[in-house]
This record gives C-alpha cells, sequence and structure tokens, in this order.
C-alpha cells in the first residue's frame, strides 16, 4: 500500500500531484474514518476554493454533514473542530509551501491533526478505491459555520488582557498575503495595541514575500517596525499556525528564541510544569526549562508529534524551533495569534524591550543542512553513520543526535518530505557549529559515495 500523507497532512503541487479527484477520494476516505459531522475551511491559494468543493463533494457523498467555515487560519478550524464537538475537520492549504502547492490537513474531534493510524486507516480506504458511496437520500448537506468569535475570545481569555492593554504597545504585523489578516490584527488591537500592517491583503500567489516567513525575506516587517517605532513585529505563515518575530530595533529572530521565552514566562506562572519539544530544537530551551524548574521532553520532529504528545501527557506548552507554539490552555497545536499574544504579554509584563529579553536567550549558534540522498539509501546510510560515531553520547529519539562535552550537539535524520538527509547543529561558537556540520556532512557523502559503487 502507498502512502499518501507526509509529516503534516497531504501535499503536493496543485493539478498535477494534488488533483480535484484525488482531493474527493481523500475527503470521502477521511469522511467515512472521522464520522459524520466534519468541518471544513481553507486558506486564500488560488487552488483552495477548487480543491474545497472537491473535498464538499467527497464528504457528502459518504453522507457526512459539512460545517463550511470558509476562509479562515488552520488554528480557527483546529479550534472550532473541538469547540463545536464536531467529528474532524479537514482544512485545504500548503501551509508554508510555495504558491503552485495545496493540500489536506485532517483534524481529529480534539481538534488535533489525526495520528499515524488513523491517517493508515484512511491511507487504506482511499488505495481501495474510497468509501462505499451513500444512498441517494443519505447524501450529507452543508452548513455555514462562524468560528472568529469563540476563537479570538479563547485567546484573549489566556492572557493578562489588563497589564497588556495599560502597556499601550504598538505592533508592526507581516500576514505575508496569507489568511493570518483575519485574525492577528485584531486580535492585537483587543490587546490594546497600536497595529501597523505590511502584506494584509489575501492573495494566493504570495506576491510580496515567500508563504514561510525567514529571516532572509522579512525586510519589509524590519523597516515597518523602525518606521513606525513599534515595539514588536510579527511575520506569519501562509496558514497562520506559525509566527516569528522582530524585534524593536529590526532584529529577526527564529521561533527557538522566541519559545524559550514563551517557556520562561509559562513557568513562571505554573512551576514544576513539563514542556514538549522536538530533538531538533535549541539547547536554549532545555537551559530555560531547567532554569523554571520545570521537565522537559523531547520528541520526535514534527508539529502533530508534539501535539499529540501533549494531549497523551497532559502537557499545556509545546513549541518547534520554526515558530510553531502550542498552548493547550487555548488548544494544543500551533497558534500563530496565540504565540503573538503571549510575546505581547511578556513585553507588557517585563516593562522591558523586546530585544533585552530576546537577547539575554541567545547563547547558541545555529546551523542547518541537508545532503542529497537516495529514498532507498537512506537507512543503510544511517545505520554505516551510527556505526561510524562510536563513543559520543547518542540520542535516538528522532535520527541520531550527538552530544559533545562542550554542549554542542548535531542532529542527522533522514527528511520525511524530500530525498535527503538533514543536518541540525549548534554550538556556543559559529566556527564550531561549522566545523560539525562540515565535517558530518562530508561523512554522510562519503558513506552515500561508496555505496554507491
Amino acid at each position: 500500500m502507498g502512502r499518501l500523507f507526509g509529516t503534516n497532512g497531504v501535499r503536493g503541487v496543485a493539478n498535477r500531484d494534488l488533483t480535484p479527484g484525488m482531493v474527493v477520494k481523500l475527503a470521502s476516505s477521511a469522511g467515512s474514518i472521522l464520522g459524520n459531522r466534519v468541518a471544513l475551511g481553507r486558506d486564500g491559494r488560488t487552488s483552495s476554493f477548487l480543491f474545497k468543493e472537491a473535498a464538499i463533494s467527497g464528504l457528502l457523498s459518504v453522507g457526512c454533514s459539512v460545517f463550511d467555515l470558509g476562509v479562515v487560519p488552520t488554528p480557527v478550524l483546529q479550534y472550532a473542530t473541538k469547540y463545536f464537538n464536531l467529528d474532524g475537520g479537514l482544512m485545504i492549504t500548503a501551509s508554508h509551501n510555495p504558491p503552485e502547492f495545496n493540500g489536506v490537513k485532517v483534524v481529529a474531534g480534539d481538534g488535533v491533526e489525526v495520528p499515524q493510524p488513523v491517517e493508515e486507516k484512511i491511507e487504506e480506504v482511499y488505495f481501495k478505491g474510497g468509501p462505499e458511496p451513500a444512498s441517494w437520500d443519505r447524501v450529507g448537506d452543508v452548513k455555514e459555520l462562524h468560528a472568529f468569535e469563540p476563537y479570538c475570545r479563547s485567546i484573549l481569555s489566556n492572557i493578562e488582557l489588563e497589564a497588556v492593554r495599560e502597556a499601550g504597545l504598538k505592533v508592526a504585523l507581516d500576514p505575508g498575503n496569507g489568511v493570518a489578516t483575519l485574525v492577528a490584527p485584531r486580535i492585537a488591537q483587543e490587546l490594546g495595541c497600536k497595529v501597523y500592517t505590511v502584506n494584509a491583503d489575501i492573495d494566493g500567489t504570495f506576491p510580496s514575500r515567500d508563504s514561510e516567513p525567514r529571516p532572509d525575506n522579512l525586510k519589509d516587517l524590519s523597516a515597518l517596525v523602525q518606521a513606525t517605532g513599534a515595539d514588536l513585529g510579527v511575520a506569519f505563515d501562509g496558514d497562520a499556525d506559525r509566527a516569528i518575530f522582530v524585534d524593536e530595533k529590526g532584529g529577526i529572530y527564529w521561533g527557538d528564541v522566541s519559545f524559550a521565552l514563551v517557556v520562561k514566562e509559562f513557568l513562571k506562572k505554573h512551576p514544576g510544569e513539563a514542556v514538549a519539544t522536538p530533538v531538533s530544537s535549541s539547547k536554549i530551551i532545555m537551559d530555560v526549562v531547567e532554569e523554571g524548574g520545570g521537565s522537559l521532553l523531547w520528541t520526535r520532529v514534527g508539529s502533530v508529534t508534539v501535539s499529540r504528545t501533549m494531549v497523551e501527557k497532559s502537557i499545556k506548552l509545546g513549541g518547534e524551533e520554526n515558530g510553531g507554539v502550542m498552548y493547550t490552555p487555548h488548544q494544543p497545536v500551533r497558534d500563530g495569534s496565540m504565540a503573538m499574544a503571549l510575546i505581547i504579554e511578556a513585553i507588557a509584563k517585563n516593562g522591558e524591550p523586546i530585544s533585552k529579553l530576546f537577547n539575554e536567550l541567545l547563547r547558541y549558534r545555529q546551523m542547518k543542512a541537508k545532503v542529497s540522498c537516495p529514498e532507498y539509501l537512506k537507512s543503510r546510510v544511517m545505520e554505516r553513520l551510527e556505526s561510524s560515531i562510536e563513543g559520543k553520547h547518542i540520542e535516538k529519539i528522532d535520527g541520531v543526535k550527538l552530544w559533545y562535552q562542550d554542549g554542542s550537539w548535531i542532529l542527522i535524520r533522514p527528511s520525511g518530505t524530500e530525498p535527503a538527509i538533514r543536518l541540525y547543529a549548534e554550538a556556543r561558537e559559529e566556527v564550531r557549529v561549522s566545523k560539525l556540520v562540515e565535517n558530518v556532512k562530508k561523512n554522510i557523502e562519503e558513506i552515500i559515495s561508496k555505496l554507491n559503487l
């Protein structure tokens, strides 16, 4: 049996790798597993309306009632699924991928993406030709569902509103032509902030910047922060489940640093609590958790894994190095607007500029790389690599993570989305982290060369 699902839903280039016919069959297969009441939402991509209509057809064909949320951020669809006690949900989105891509995220009744065993059940039905269609008199119906109000109320209920509103902060937002523009400005205003925006019109071609916010494409936001004297800048990905932050000087930070600040503030309120994060996250998360008297649970890489672990173990806070923050009192899934609200709260309560709060946490240098590797060689390369690095402290939660005596580390893991082996490394000095990546990359390339002989 083949596989449809990747690390976060089903994705592909629209009308090439992912077709309306596939989405009809995927939606009907998912509906036959999830239950009769299914939420449906879409992002602003040019092909999302097409695939939403295909998903509606698939769901109706197996007797599902479809609760259509329209154009929404993924976190809104997830919140609505649980809040309205639905059996599951489908979100038409390719998240941070380029504009030619689209996809389908399948959500369980608890608002979290379905775990792998459920994905496999859906795939089994799909590859057997799809489920048995309902009879003509049992075809489902479509109802509109409005979820912005309860979603926004939930975020605001988890913030100390009086203290935040008194601070009267100025915030610059860059939704990146994505659906964050539907909620983030409103939430920031409700928090008493004066809001400035750039790239705030929804456009599925993403004309202003790539859908994935990165330091190299946030020049517009950085300039807006400096021009307006904003206290903070926030950039979102295409479906608004991740957020990257810019300080009042225009400096841009990866998600490890913002998540570390969220963890620090969280443990002030909840001493002794556990925090979940993937093995690819910075050591600063471990440092901050230890300093705050909490406990840290490392997980495999992937937001679904982190969220599912949080649900299973009743963990209130989780996060990733890519800007994803999961906050269970609101919902245990990545939510860019919730992350924004928590960072705004941190600035207001500390009475310090965000640059100072972030720079207190900047202790390590990071580097990412990848080595091209055919799919059929991945497992053999990892076996050879592991046998060649004996004598160091090794973790095998996901791939191979090597810890060194000076606190530096490197994680080597096969990519789940492309023919490559990914490297994540961290050290206190840039020279050290570069050397780590260079040595391991050379080792992997030599192993691949020998295996290809």
